[in-house]
């Protein structure tokens, strides 16, 4: 999806990557979730945490270029904090044209990041009383197909089988015709009305904006305040996320100090599951086809589903008090947490399989590396932020390239590469094909 976490095109290295890496250290008892193994090729830790590798910055600036170099990424920032400190990456430029390196404070647009925070705010109702996640939706928005068999839990776990918006060419081109409409999510949710339901309510797992956009105005109607001031007051303000907002709809700015957006092709590429056609991948790889600037192209067609504009030190923190309990009581973080239900049903016995729950996605990237994550993607910006609590493993990516001429969302896409500089063990990307000299 676009704004979305990982879907299926993105998510395919993930899956691969860690059963390869399973497969290759079997012998060391891959599956077992209880047990550290080691590489050959891992360097030594000096760690107290044997999972960990004790990271060397210089090691971990060439590994996140050549990552960066290879997806054609003008400019990325991957901060990680684990026990021993804090480590960030800075990769290229803000800007196409310039020499401004991006620093842990640069504002982006972080796209479907910003779920982790409707939901929150929807949980935290929850927790006042003034809801239930077994209510269905018809309760608080009228005219949703099926809404009375549609429960706000269906909409947090992506549950609902609604049609997805975005997933309809024509947001798309309003979105390159208009960019700077202003969008209200009464129009998003008219298209997704429009369309026949995919499925019936909690039969299947699907990414879905249309399912956000709705919590957006249950939030709003239960909250009794406009989504932004509620995010304020109850999220941003309480847990001093100082450089974190979602702008009203009618506004295209970003706070400085900025990063701009790029992307090859149309807006539609971003939103749906499509791959680029070989003029734009073949143009894109020789340099030919210059990325299109979308730094300003207005995001309240997203704005409860990916609005949201952030840091990577506010998206690190925030990461961090979402998992560790800050956010929640005790009840309400034991719900949240439980929540998790598999994307997959048939992937049970997987032990790398994907999860995903109120707004939040879990899943062991190696026997000793799980991470409760999300991801964001939207025209300009791809990001990826998550948190380790066994391991105490905070990760943020960032990048100003949605695709890469291949088609790959490019935070994710540096990921793999990036969890290898963490955990002990993991060899998730593959080393490079020698190859072989020509012989007389």
């Amino acid at each position: 999806m676009a704004l979305i976490v990982i879907r299926s095109r993105k998510s395919i290295w993930i899956r691969a990557a860690v059963l390869a890496s399973c497969a290759a250290l079997a012998v060391a008892g891959c599956s077992s979730d209880d047990e550290s193994t080691t590489s050959s090729s891992s360097t030594t830790t000096t760690s107290a945490n044997s999972a960990l590798k004790d990271i060397d910055p210089a090691a971990f600036q060439s590994a996140i270029e050549a990552a960066a170099n290879e997806l054609k990424v003008p400019g990325a920032l991957v901060l990680v904090r684990t026990p021993e400190g804090e480590t960030v990456a800075s990769v290229g430029t803000t800007e196409l044209g310039t020499q401004t390196a991006p620093e842990k404070d640069t504002h982006v647009r972080i796209a479907s990041n910003t779920k982790t925070m409707t939901s929150a705010l929807i949980v935290l109702l929850a927790q006042d009383g003034k809801l239930k996640f077994s209510d269905p939706v018809s309760d608080y928005v009228p005219g949703v197909p099926n809404g009375e068999n549609i429960t706000i839990a269906n909409l947090l776990k992506m549950r609902s089988g609604l049609y997805n918006y975005t997933m309809d060419p024509a947001v798309g081109a309003v979105m390159d015709s208009d960019p700077g409409k202003a969008w209200t999510p009464q129009e998003a949710l008219d298209i997704a009305f429009s369309h026949p339901p995919n499925f019936a309510p909690d039969a299947e797992y699907e990414y879905n904006n249309t399912n956000y956009a709705l919590l957006g105005l249950v939030a709003e109607k239960v909250g009794g305040q406009p989504l932004q001031q509620q995010l304020q007051e109850r999220l941003y303000g309480p847990h001093g996320l100082t450089e974190t907002s979602v702008p009203l709809n009618t506004d295209t700015s970003i706070p400085s100090v900025f990063s701009n957006g790029y992307m090859y092709g149309g807006s539609y590429y971003a939103l749906a599951d499509v791959p680029y056609p070989a003029d734009i991948q073949s143009g894109a790889e020789a340099g030919t086809l210059q990325p299109i600037d979308y730094t300003h192209q207005n995001p309240s067609y997203a704005t409860a589903a990916g609005g949201a504009i952030s840091t990577a030190d506010d998206m690190a923190n925030w990461m961090e008090a979402l998992v560790s309990g800050k956010v929640f009581n005790a009840e309400y973080q034991q719900q949240w947490v439980d929540s998790r239900q598999l994307e997959v049903p048939d992937d049970q016995d997987n032990p790398y399989a994907k999860e995903y729950g109120y707004g939040i996605s879990y899943q062991h990237f190696g026997p000793n590396a799980p991470m409760f994550y999300h991801g964001g993607e939207l025209p300009g910006f791809n990001s990826f932020m998550g948190y380790d609590p066994e391991n105490d493993v905070t990760l943020v990516i960032w990048t100003n390239l949605t695709l890469s001429p291949e088609g790959q969302t490019t935070a994710q896409g540096m990921l793999a590469t990036v969890v290898d500089e963490i955990y002990q063990g993991l060899n998730l990307v593959p080393p490079p094909t020698e190859t072989p000299t020509p012989t007389s």
